[in-house]
């Protein structure tokens, strides 16, 4: 078991901190509400994260996979979103005031939405779960439980990772609030994210 920890942890590791829509999507939510922002936004990816492990361990994840159809609807429909996210945060841009201002109320409740709907509309963060955490099951141990403890593994993970990133940028929070710096921010994001939504609906 620990040998199998130890695997999947290094496996793990380098999936979290390789650049995807969910890092961006946080990025996202610290150029517009600065560390809050970008602490709403990793709490809704962490909480889609969630729910596909608990699909994962329940096989309704295998479900997905098994259907064709299924999967390539649910992988259309996130790669509009996220192309939807992109045209928007890219128009976004044209409407930056001079000065920082404080994000609207419906915004920083959005962010938390914007990070769970970008990662539960990404079918292959599922599938990703059933194909991975299984290989790291050890001879002997319970199946379910095994892949339910490593998928919390990877949660916990992720939460170190979003929570280093926010503190992180938490300290250059203001100087990324500027319209300057903003509006190269969003410019990058948002074309990342519609290059993210294209390759992933067409894949």
């Amino acid at each position: 078991m620990l040998a199998s920890l130890a695997s999947f942890t290094v496996a793990a590791v380098l999936l979290v901190i390789l650049p995807g829509p969910d890092s961006l999507v946080v990025i996202r939510g610290l150029t517009r509400d600065g560390r809050a922002g970008g602490v709403r936004t990793s709490f809704g990816v962490v909480c889609g994260l969630l729910v596909w492990v608990i699909a994962a361990v329940l096989g309704l994840s295998a479900l997905l996979q098994a259907s064709e159809i299924g999967f390539e609807i649910l992988k259309i429909v996130g790669g509009v979103y996220l192309v939807w996210m992109g045209v928007q945060t890219l128009r976004s841009m044209r409407a930056l005031p001079a000065q920082p201002e404080p994000a609207p109320a419906d915004g920083r409740a959005g962010g938390f939405l914007a990070g769970f709907l970008t990662d539960i509309l990404n079918p292959k963060i599922g599938i990703l779960f059933i194909t991975l955490l299984p290989g790291f099951v050890p001879d002997g141990y319970s199946a379910a439980w095994t892949t339910f403890g490593l998928g919390m593994l990877y949660v916990a993970l992720t939460c170190v990772y979003f929570a280093a990133l926010v503190l992180a940028a938490g300290r250059i929070a203001n100087w990324m609030q500027t319209p300057r710096i903003r509006r190269r921010i969003d410019a990058v994001a948002g074309v990342a994210l519609i290059g993210f939504g294209v390759r992933l609906a067409t894949e």
